[in-house]
């Protein structure tokens, strides 16, 4: 595989990696946490969670997964880049 695939991975790891980590701390916890900063905690709750929370979680396991998926694909090509070394 081209190397331009590992560094598009990589750039996308990394951008992953920090909406990831605001994501995540966009969440509220036990003392109301940042998304109460911006609006979050001011909502009316139905079923526990408001609309916002809902869509905080589902954005936070969106991007969880693409987070997933470029640490396995660069593990991959890495494999396949160790075998094609050996091989030669």
């Amino acid at each position: 595989m081209p190397i331009g695939f590992a560094y598009t991975l990589i750039v996308l790891l990394i951008i992953t990696s920090a909406l990831l980590t605001m994501l995540v701390l966009l969440h509220r916890g036990k003392g109301g946490g940042l998304s109460s900063m911006f609006g979050g905690g001011v909502s009316s709750s139905l079923a526990g969670s408001s609309v916002a929370e809902k869509n905080l979680d589902r954005y936070t396991v969106l991007v969880g997964i693409v987070w997933f998926a470029c640490i396995v694909g660069l593990g991959l090509w890495l494999k396949l880049e160790m075998a094609a070394g050996a091989v030669s």
